[in-house]
């Protein structure tokens, strides 16, 4: 009986080689920094939980370094890359480097935050280098659009870390952290230093996993909910009963909700969770207002 070898995976050597062929310059723009240390690939699908039974979504899979590590235990991976000439290349990569497991490999050529299914069997898990420029919306993007996703990590700057991970009350909570927290269980998994790739960020990178969680029950739509998450957090100083205003319509009836969802008209944002945004989108919905 015979097994298909593993993958060998890219160091820096490897990840050069790979940019001078295709004459490549990493632009900020696309947010492309390519990891070239095989065990910090490693890490981040050990710390990602997956196994051989998951079918993997990697956004921004760049020159492959964590495709290959992702192959070389899950099930199936659909990369999603932006960049034509990343998008062209990558295959050849896998076939030469993982040949026993090329079958289990697609390139999507996409933009993730506007990409409207994925194809093959529906996606379990999510593990990605996210671009630091758009790692939020690219991520509450594909938490609304996949509802197979049970779980994921997806590496991020360090201060986006911690704002999606981040709980009611710290100074980090905001906008990314409720938004997350309708979709998962979100936590810390760990930081990575700049040193693991090429070109080196002037950022510190963390890591972010989270498990698929069931939203708040509530009659309100998950649209209205972020509509009232988005006002509460425009000013964050401000009381939610006057950030709230203008969605509202008046203070008045902007109290009149809050004192229905059982929330302080004069808390702030930052001491809400989930489930109090939820109720006050309900309370507003209730007194009429026009989305």
């Amino acid at each position: 009986m015979t097994t298909n070898p593993g993958p060998r995976l890219l160091g820096p050597a490897e990840v050069r080689q790979l940019a001078a062929e295709l004459d490549l310059r990493p632009t900020k723009q696309r947010g492309q920094n390519f990891v070239i240390d095989a065990n910090t690939v490693r890490r981040i699908v050990r710390e990602s939980g997956i196994t051989g039974d998951d079918v993997v979504v990697e956004v921004g899979p760049g020159l492959g370094s964590l495709t290959l590590a992702l192959l070389e235990v899950a099930q199936r991976v659909i990369a999603i890359e932006v960049d034509p000439l990343l998008a062209e290349r990558l295959p050849a990569t896998i076939a030469s480097y993982a040949p026993g497991q090329a079958d289990g490999f697609e390139v999507v050529l996409a933009d993730a935050m506007r990409i409207e299914a994925v194809p093959g069997p529906p996606p379990t898990a999510l593990v990605a280098n996210l671009p630091y420029n758009v790692s939020v919306p690219v991520l509450i993007h594909l938490l609304t659009l996949l509802p197979s996703l049970e779980r994921g990590l997806v590496m991020v700057q360090a201060e986006v870390a911690d704002r999606l991970a981040a709980r009611p009350g710290s100074k980090t909570y905001g906008v990314p952290s409720v938004k997350a927290a309708w979709f998962a269980d979100v936590r810390r998994a760990g930081a990575i230093g700049r040193n693991v790739f090429w070109p080196a960020p002037n950022v510190d990178s963390g890591l972010v996993a989270w498990t698929r969680t069931d939203p708040p029950r509530t009659t309100a739509t998950r649209e209205q909910v972020f509509a009232v998450v988005d006002a509460a957090f425009a000013q964050r100083r401000k009381q939610v009963r006057a950030a709230l205003r203008g969605l509202a319509g008046s203070a008045e009836a902007a109290t009149a909700a809050l004192e229905q969802a059982g929330v302080d008209p004069t808390a702030r944002g930052e001491v809400l969770d989930v489930d109090d945004f939820a109720r006050i989108a309900e309370g507003l919905t209730e007194a009429g207002i026009a989305w």
